[in-house]
């Protein structure tokens, strides 16, 4: 891959992942702040982009896959997307800015998979190339999280507007990429659309266990995406989109020895592992405070890296290995669909009632209380994981 190719692929990881990082974190403390937004209206927005997550690959594989060039299609999605985001700073209600989130999340969310499609369609070695092109994404949510902490507009509709503009960017840098034609598949059966032959992995005990748990994994993940940052503002903590970029950073440590600590410790342990940390993360949260419990608000944003990293990434690879080679897009589309789609679609709606539940009557919320409910949660998958699943010979 020439340079020049490779620095374009970086670029558009970077917009794609500085885009959803800009806006996403700190959503459910504007809708607070600006909107008097509840518990339940606030998991609502989040679910938003969790029913985009499961529409967005019908979408790509209905259509995206079979008649346009994935570079062109993504340019306009993020065109739409910046005027879409910049509209949500201009309504003054919980309920029309909802839908008009909902609307973006239905154009961002399709472009995910083809920011994957583009770059995978230029590499001659995509094992190794990449990793080194996908850290951009991680990179640019980084960036994200101290742009937003540095200017101090965490509570405003700057981070909105911010975003926005960096979806104008990419929407124009999209159609300077590498042309990425459409893969020509006319298999025009329901069946292929829609991805379904997958569900063929789903009659293997084994990953029938590990495709349930990653569901309901998913439905404490919801709390950390919908509930941290107004949290960390609630208790204190200066600069919180600042500070839980350590979580990305942490993200892109621990991809790194994915590989190897896959071979070493084996599926089943690195699952564990990652449950294990979501369990720890809450914990810390629920007992840490600003003053001598500071440490753990700080430990726990630092556990994002392995809760992400040896649950999802370990998943992916561990789809991967099981999906045969004329299933294994629609097999790795399915473990998505299942997780950001399905889990946190519940995890967010319930995520709000719980902190809904918890409301002070001085203001605020009861965080302890909160936070056990996703670490209890998270527990229970864990003990069930242990109990029933079981790795074959080989780690897969």
């Amino acid at each position: 891959m020439k340079l020049s190719t490779s620095i374009q692929l970086a670029i558009m990881m970077f917009l794609q992942f500085f885009i959803w990082g800009a806006w996403y974190v700190t959503m459910g403390t504007y809708m607070s702040t600006h909107l008097h937004a509840s518990g339940v209206q606030i998991g609502a927005a989040y679910s938003a982009l969790a029913i985009a997550t499961m529409i967005s690959p019908f979408f790509v594989g209905m259509i995206a896959d079979r008649y346009f060039a994935a570079q062109r299609l993504m340019g306009v999605l993020h065109l739409i997307g910046a005027g879409l985001l910049y509209a949500a700073t201009l309504v003054g209600d919980s309920t029309t800015f909802y839908w008009v989130i909902l609307l973006y999340s239905l154009a961002y969310t399709p472009t995910l998979a083809l920011t994957n499609s583009v770059a995978f369609f230029q590499m001659k070695n995509p094992g190794t190339q990449f990793p080194l092109i996908r850290v951009f994404g991680t990179v640019g949510w980084i960036i994200a999280g101290l742009s937003i902490g540095g200017l101090e507009i965490e509570k405003t509709p700057m981070t909105f507007h911010l975003a926005a503009g960096a979806s104008l960017l990419l929407g124009v840098v999209s159609f300077m990429l590498p042309n990425t034609p459409p893969g020509g598949n006319k298999d025009t059966s329901t069946t292929s659309g829609f991805g379904l032959e997958a569900f063929v992995l789903l009659k293997d005990r084994s990953y029938l266990i590990f495709f349930i748990s990653a569901i309901l994994i998913c439905i404490p993940l919801a709390f950390y995406y919908g509930f941290t940052n107004l949290f960390l503002n609630e208790v204190g903590l200066e600069n919180a989109a600042g500070k839980m970029i350590m979580g990305q950073m942490s993200e892109a440590i621990f991809i790194l020895a994915i590989p190897l600590l896959f071979h070493r410790l084996g599926l089943k342990n690195m699952l564990i592992i990652g449950m294990g940390a979501w369990v720890t993360r809450y914990l810390f949260f629920a007992y840490g405070n600003i003053d001598a419990g500071l440490w753990m608000l700080y430990a726990g944003i630092i556990l994002h890296g392995v809760c992400y990293d040896f649950f999802f990434v370990t998943g992916y690879m561990y789809t991967q290995q099981k999906a045969t080679d004329n299933i294994k897009n629609a097999a790795q589309g399915l473990f998505t669909f299942a997780t950001y789609g399905v889990g946190m679609f519940i995890g967010a709606w319930y995520a709000g009632y719980v902190a809904d539940g918890q409301v002070l009557v001085g203001g605020g919320h009861a965080w302890d209380k909160i936070w056990m409910v996703p670490a209890g949660i998270a527990g229970a998958v864990l003990l069930a994981f242990i109990v029933f699943f079981r790795e074959e010979k080989g780690g897969a």
